[in-house]
């Protein structure tokens, strides 16, 4: 697959951002689902991304993995065009095993938790150091032990994915995406699928990653997240970016009456 991309020639000073999405575009048959979206997302800062049903925000999150090809654009991860090699005007699609070693560097933490069935905790958590990257199981499993123990279930290794909880299972799901050490975390509506009493533990684990400096895009309807956690606030509606900046602007005073009509939605 191709795409048309324009030749830039840069003239920013200031550092370039971990994650630049420019000029997105997304359609599903004749529905359009992304449409010119722009964002930049600083390293060791937290992005959520708010918006009703439909808005576009986790599939940006999965182009950003490029687990969806883009119609135009371009998305680019720590100085890297992702998912297209460029060749003058053009962008050609990068071949699997291409692909599969950007997403290297991306840690993804999906609504449903897409666990192995048939896996203990840990040895979900070993199989992609092992199988993708390579490393020496003794390594692996000593590297799962420790991230068990940061996401709090040190003493859950040999279970499987049926004896534990939904937030359970979700931060066995966080721990897998770490053991890759990942530079940028994305997580889809990580806490949607749990009952409430089971979302704090969950977002405990994603505040404790904030504040060690994780780069995090994370689409949520967590108010409360974004206030307390994010860097960054960006409202989507109808494919596009209504309004960004920081949470106190856009959730205590936001400009567009559209931000404000969801924001009462969810309150």
């Amino acid at each position: 697959m191709s795409i048309i991309l324009p030749v830039e020639h840069s003239t920013r000073t200031s550092p370039i951002p971990l994650v630049e999405i420019r000029r997105v575009r997304k359609s599903f048959g004749a529905h359009q689902v992304l449409r010119d979206v722009s964002l930049a997302v600083p390293a060791g800062t937290v992005t959520v991304l708010l918006g009703p049903s439909g808005s576009g925000k986790s599939t940006l999150l999965r182009c950003i993995n490029h687990l969806e090809t883009i119609d135009g654009g371009r998305i680019i991860v720590d100085g890297e065009l992702i998912g297209y090699r460029q060749s003058g005007h053009n962008a050609h699609e990068m071949t699997p095993r291409q692909i599969a070693r950007q997403r290297r560097g991306i840690g993804m933490v999906f609504q449903r938790f897409n666990l192995f069935p048939h896996m203990t905790a840990l040895e979900n958590i070993i199989e992609a150091p092992i199988g993708i990257a390579g490393r020496p199981r003794t390594q692996a499993k000593t590297r799962a032990k420790q991230l068990l123990d940061r996401v709090g279930l040190a003493d859950f290794a040999a279970h499987y994915p049926a004896q534990l909880s939904g937030g359970q299972q979700q931060r066995v799901a966080i721990a897998r995406a770490l053991a890759m050490d990942p530079k940028l975390m994305l997580f889809d509506e990580p806490t949607s699928a749990l009952d409430p009493e089971l979302v704090g533990d969950v977002l405990d684990v994603m505040r404790e990653l904030a504040n060690d400096g994780m780069t995090m895009i994370v689409v949520t309807h967590e108010i409360g997240f974004a206030r307390g956690v994010a860097d960054q606030v960006v409202f989507m509606d109808g494919g596009v970016v209504v309004e960004s900046g920081r949470p106190e602007d856009v959730l205590d005073g936001p400009q567009r009456q559209r931000t404000r009509n969801f924001l009462e939605s969810v309150r």
